[in-house]
């Protein structure tokens, strides 16, 4: 009767246990939900006070490169602005780096060196819509969207983070029509040949990491 008594009180307690860790897991989710939501509401009202065409720093371990964002690649600069301001690019490398091509940063498997061999397929956990507008060529200093090939995504989807700046335009033109391109430099072209310059292996991982310090909106350009 004791024994049963044990087991009926162990399986009480235990019934009571798991309660309390859903009512705390629903509870961290809940809150979880709020702070998301809040986020949201946040960003939402930065993007409503900068201009259609905010201007930001990419502050580099190599330089700054100045960059404007477009207003018809709305979905792409609201996204840009987004991570931006969030502090999501702090820290993170430029993975792809060819000379007389562009160079391409914006993965977050970047902040772990033991990511190595996955740099490259980082993102937030979402792709963007396609904007490709047939004005924007991929001239020297152009702001693009990386992305996966065609074959895996034949509506051209936008990574969610991930970006590269054009190096050299004769380098780049082809790929004209294909990405979106949703800003452009307009200050600081030397850094870009500077870090395009960069010795890498073979996979364009630049043997002395080149690393995005900060990516700041600079609210006196307009």
């Amino acid at each position: 009767m004791k024994f049963k008594l044990a087991v009926f009180m162990s399986v009480l307690l235990m019934a009571v246990g798991c309660g309390n860790n859903g009512s705390r897991q629903q509870k961290a989710a809940e809150e979880e939900a709020a702070a998301d939501s809040l986020q949201t509401q946040e960003t939402m009202e930065t993007i409503a006070a900068m201009p259609e065409e905010p201007v930001f720093d990419i502050v580099t371990s190599l330089g700054t490169i100045r960059i404007r964002l477009y207003s018809d690649t709305p979905k792409h600069r609201d996204n840009f602005v987004k991570l931006a301001t969030s502090g999501f690019y702090n820290g993170l490398l430029f993975h792809r780096v060819i000379k007389d091509f562009m160079i391409q940063g914006g993965d977050p498997l970047t902040r772990n060196i033991e990511n190595q061999p996955k740099f490259g397929t980082g993102g937030p956990g979402y792709q963007i819509e396609a904007e490709i507008v047939p004005g924007h060529r991929h001239q020297k200093g152009a702001l693009a969207a990386a992305r996966k090939g065609d074959i895996a995504n034949p509506m051209k989807e936008s990574s969610g983070s991930q970006f590269y700046i054009v190096q050299s335009e004769a380098g780049c033109s082809h790929l004209d029509g294909e990405y979106t391109i949703f800003g452009e430099t307009i200050d600081g072209f030397a850094v870009i040949d500077k870090i395009a310059a960069v010795q890498t292996d073979g996979r364009g991982l630049p043997l002395e990491p080149v690393k995005i310090i900060s990516v700041n909106f600079i609210p006196e350009v307009q």
